[in-house]
């Protein structure tokens, strides 16, 4: 398969079937519980926030930065969706971004969703929250600074993550795969710890209740979530301008050689374009802001379902 400048995840064909079913396995258990237990704690208010998030983190992946030796990386989210979300909400929130990206943009293969998941949105989600939290009472230079470092590390551990199952699947060998993937994501991590900083910075400097300092207001939260919608349509305008170096993991396959062993799929929007459009910008605008969009409304029925759903 020859290489696409589109960014993606793990693809079919890295991963052997018996480590792609196991990752599935722990993948399930966990988005179970975390259903149980966003059951149990889910807000009225926070349902249209998770919508935003969810928006705000596909649009921001359609945005690859470039690091050093020609190669790109793009935000995770699951640091930064916990810690707004709480990590329960924010696994659920990362595991709808990561199902529409490979279901409609064939970003990351089918058969290996769940290690997707379970690299990208639940291990980051959890790793991320729990870091930030050890900070609860302390000044908000040391909450930016904590979350800004667990943004970094919840990327190498997704990084880990992946060497570890491709190492098992055999695709590579351990004492190698594993400098490369943490060697390249250590720059990228950077990158993620500055648009979490970031986000979070605006965040309690406009709505620090969303952080549980401060006082809300229903009023101040409706407008919030439309300048939150606002903002996700608005950072797709700028994916045209992504780096087109293939990302940490294709880059390590590439420099590996195994990048041949992706296999390829189908999806309505493969590639983030839009096929009846001759514009490459226009088609990949007009792709990310479907996608904004699916996948805000789908987090926000399944915060409605849960929450209607019986209460344990």
């Amino acid at each position: 398969m020859l290489y696409s400048p589109i960014p993606m995840h793990i693809p079919d064909g890295f991963l052997s079937l018996i480590v792609s079913i196991l990752c599935w396995g722990v993948t399930a258990g966990v988005v179970g519980l975390a259903i149980s237990k966003t059951n149990k704690s889910l807000g009225e208010k926070q349902i249209p926030l998770m919508g935003v998030m969810a928006a705000f983190i596909f649009a921001a992946q359609m945005i690859n930065f470039p690091v050093a030796g020609g190669t790109s990386g793009h935000l995770l989210g699951g640091a930064l969706a916990a810690i707004v979300l709480g990590p329960w909400a924010g696994m659920l929130v990362m595991t709808a971004v990561i199902v529409v990206q490979a279901l409609l943009f064939q970003d990351g293969g089918l058969l290996v969703m769940g290690a997707n998941i379970l690299n990208m949105g639940l291990a980051t989600a959890a790793v991320g929250y729990g870091l930030y939290r050890s900070t609860f009472n302390q000044s908000r230079t040391v909450k930016l600074a904590a979350a800004g470092f667990a943004a970094w590390l919840s990327v190498m551990t997704g990084a880990l993550l992946t060497a570890l199952q491709l190492w098992l699947s055999g695709t590579s060998d351990l004492q190698i795969v594993i400098p490369a993937m943490l060697g390249v994501h250590a720059l990228i991590g950077f990158g993620e710890a500055l648009i979490t900083v970031s986000a979070l910075a605006f965040i309690l400097q406009t709505r620090p209740d969303l952080l549980g300092e401060g006082s809300e207001s229903a009023r101040g939260s409706r407008i919030w979530v439309g300048v939150g919608g606002f903002i996700a349509l608005a950072v797709v305008l700028f994916s045209p301008l992504a780096s087109s170096d293939p990302d940490g993991l294709n880059r390590v396959a590439m420099d590996l050689g195994f990048i041949d062993t992706a296999q390829s799929g189908a999806g309505p929007l493969a590639g983030y374009t839009v096929p009846f459009l001759a514009s490459a910008s226009a088609s990949k605008i007009a792709a990310g802001v479907i996608g904004v969009l699916v996948v805000g409304v789908i987090v926000i029925l399944i915060g409605r379902g849960i929450k209607a759903g019986p209460q344990s």
